[in-house]
């Protein structure tokens, strides 16, 4: 039996759903240093413009295009209480739904699924962004890990939604 073969017959979509579920859970109750435990050392962050879903962060601007220090200093950024843009934090509501694994790449599993976020902050009227995930999991002996977390935003208008200064 391949390797490949052999992870695929050990990773469930049930798995899978419950690992995504926690990390929506973690994102949306601030507990971002929980968050990151769920990274790998190599991470990576991305979200498109909505018009270019499948450029090349290499060559495409990115609304979000961060390594592991980009998201560690994010991190860092948006729990203090002086960043303004999360001060008081957004109220946030994830859901998930349409788990599939796509593929499997040695220990790495690829998964798609879709989300709404609802966001709500003070003073401001509720914002919501659809769209769909597409995650690389590292399989460990401690279980998942994130090494790639792509987000893509469905609205063709960007504006509407206000800053993103929140994890998607």
């Amino acid at each position: 039996m391949s390797v490949q073969t052999s992870l695929q017959a050990n990773v469930t979509r049930a798995e899978v759903e419950d690992f995504l579920y926690h990390e929506a859970a973690l994102l949306d109750s601030w507990k971002l240093k929980e968050w990151e435990d769920l990274l790998t050392d190599d991470a990576t962050y991305y979200v498109p413009p909505n018009d270019e879903l499948e450029g090349d962060y290499k060559n495409t601007l990115y609304i979000i295009s961060d390594d592991r220090e980009r998201i560690r200093q994010r991190v860092i950024r948006v729990l203090d209480p002086n960043c303004h843009a999360e001060y008081p934090r957004s109220r946030t509501c994830r859901l998930i739904s349409n788990v599939r694994i796509t593929g499997v790449d040695g220990d790495v599993v690829h998964v798609a699924s879709n989300f709404v976020c609802y966001r709500y902050r003070r003073y401001q009227r509720e914002f919501v962004y659809v769209g769909s995930y597409e995650h690389q999991l590292r399989k460990t002996a401690q279980g998942f890990k994130v090494k790639q977390r792509r987000v893509l935003l469905a609205a063709h208008e960007l504006g509407q939604l206000g800053s993103v200064s929140f994890i998607l």
